[in-house]
């Protein structure tokens, strides 16, 4: 399963007639350029697992900050980063 379908299975299986209404996931771009990736963990259990920041710059296109802060996981990359963000997450949420 690729990162997508986890991402989708995943979204779908927190869904509770509440979650979804609020931030849920909110993938955006940025104008460096590049993308931008949140999931709100509010009454999720991953709100209580430990994340320690990343930072990975290669280049300037190549590059992601990945953070849980105030209730929510970020994380931010090139253009070419963002499925490299999806599998951050993917691995620490089933970690």
């Amino acid at each position: 399963m690729n990162n997508i379908e986890w991402l989708q299975q995943w979204y779908s299986q927190q869904c509770d007639g509440d979650w979804e209404h609020g931030t849920g996931i909110k993938i955006n771009t940025i104008d460096n350029p590049g993308w931008y990736f949140e999931v709100n963990l509010v009454d999720k259990p991953l709100l209580k697992k430990e994340f320690e920041d990343l930072q990975i710059e290669r280049n300037e296109e190549d590059w992601l900050h990945c953070k849980v802060k105030k209730d929510t996981f970020v994380g931010v990359g090139g253009p070419l980063n963002l499925d490299e963000i999806l599998r951050i997450f993917k691995e620490w949420a089933l970690a």
